[in-house]
């Protein structure tokens, strides 16, 4: 049953941006407006799957297309018997779509619109109406974006996403939807075809219709096609470039951040306004950088980066790293799954160091000499890598003109080694 009449209704025509429809999309899965808990968490995904598996079969002629959609159906059925207990799982996460409660807005870059009703999720789908794990919801976005082209804002939408709801597990299910949502699409696209005798055009729509049906069957492909990730561990004191640099993992290789600094937060249930330098007087009461605090931090950034790997996900770990342990407990994210793992430090001279430091703990209106007290803290406490560790571990100058292209290029030649 529909619930849509219950979600409150953005104004009609609303344009979004990528930021604010993120923004939106994770506010919007929070809502207990939207929520609905006795929903069935796997019937709107074989609904969703069987009526366009049907629906494309029945409009392809050529046979190879047909025993290729045969083999998506095929690890469709797969996944759901392999996915089932998770959705089980996340029964009481259900939500109706947020596109049937934004069905007038519209996502726009750069001034044009890319998608319609803003996560571009097609409501006429079979079990559109039901409620669904807001992963539906996410990999309609992804899949929309992706299917104009849009790479480097599909790693975007993921990456911050992930970061500002925490909901990592969800991860493991967006192959799943996503691959449902292309089917969408290349139904879609087939159902466009004109009839020979009303369209004077219609050798040139047919094909161009047939085009874009196999292009949406192509990324259903790729979506659903098993990937081996790289685990990055990004290992720095304040002021080395850490977050500057790994930022621009996301959208040149599709790594997905894992902050320490907003999981630390979040585990405390604080705001995710960071207020420089952490530990600082003007830190809450609660003392979230204790040792068990930071050790608790350590083993839930390796929770989450664990799953990204289970979802085939790249996954980048920003956090100093200062203690062996910590990067060992890291590491073994990585080992454990037989994936490859890239350790990279982040360096900077001293003089680079407190220079850097003093002009964000202004622009911050913080305290400078906290701020360099704090580096002087972490330069004393950081352990050196072990033989181990060496084997993983590259160094980065980021005061190098060129830092950013290093960066991409050792990690695109460890995995490829890997």
């Amino acid at each position: 049953m529909p619930h849509s009449a219950a979600v409150p209704h953005r104004a009609c025509d609303a344009n979004e941006s990528l930021e604010s429809l993120v923004d939106s999309l994770v506010a919007y899965h929070r809502l207990p407006e939207a929520a609905a808990p006795h929903g069935d968490p796997v019937l709107p995904l074989v609904q969703l799957a069987q009526g366009e598996l049907a629906t494309i079969r029945a409009g392809l002629l050529d046979e190879e297309e047909r025993q290729r959609l045969d083999q998506l159906g095929e690890w469709l059925e797969q996944d759901l018997v392999r996915l089932g207990s998770l959705l089980e799982a996340r029964r009481d996460r259900l939500v109706t779509s947020w596109a049937l409660a934004h069905p007038d807005s519209r996502l726009c870059h750069e001034g044009r619109t890319l998608l319609a009703n803003a996560i571009g999720r097609d409501p006429g789908a079979p079990g559109a109406d039901l409620p669904a794990d807001p992963a539906s919801d996410l990999a309609a976005l992804l899949v929309g974006l992706e299917a104009r082209g849009e790479s480097a804002l599909t790693r975007q939408a993921l990456d911050r996403y992930l970061r500002l709801s925490g909901d990592y597990p969800q991860a493991r299910l967006l192959s799943l939807f996503g691959t449902c949502h292309a089917l969408s699409g290349a139904r879609r696209a087939l159902q466009r075809r004109p009839a020979p005798d009303q369209d004077p055009e219609h050798p040139a729509r047919l094909a161009e219709s047939m085009a874009e049906c196999r292009r949406y069957l192509a990324l259903a492909e790729r979506i659903a096609e098993f990937r081996f990730p790289p685990l990055v561990i990004a290992v720095g004191v304040s002021g080395s470039g850490k977050s500057r640099f790994t930022e621009g993992l996301v959208s040149r290789l599709g790594a997905i951040r894992v902050c320490s600094d907003a999981e630390r937060r979040r585990l405390h249930d604080l705001p995710q306004e960071i207020t420089y330098p952490q530990g600082a007087a003007a830190a809450p009461a609660v003392d979230i950088f204790s040792e068990a605090a930071t050790e608790r931090t350590y083993r839930h950034l390796a929770s989450c980066a664990g799953t990204l790997l289970d979802a085939g996900i790249p996954a980048c770990v920003d956090a100093t790293c200062l203690k062996r342990w910590q990067r060992d407990l890291l590491r073994q994210q990585a080992e454990a799954r037989g994936l490859p793992c890239l350790v990279v430090s982040f360096e900077a001279d001293e003089a680079t160091l407190r220079r850097r430091i003093e002009k964000r703990a202004r622009r911050q209106g913080g305290e400078v000499s906290d701020s360099l007290a704090l580096l002087d803290h972490q330069l004393a406490e950081r352990e050196p890598f072990g033989d181990e560790e060496r084997l993983h571990l590259v160094h980065l100058d980021t005061t190098a003109d060129n830092a950013a292209e290093t960066l991409v290029d050792l990690i695109e030649e460890h995995v490829k080694l890997g």
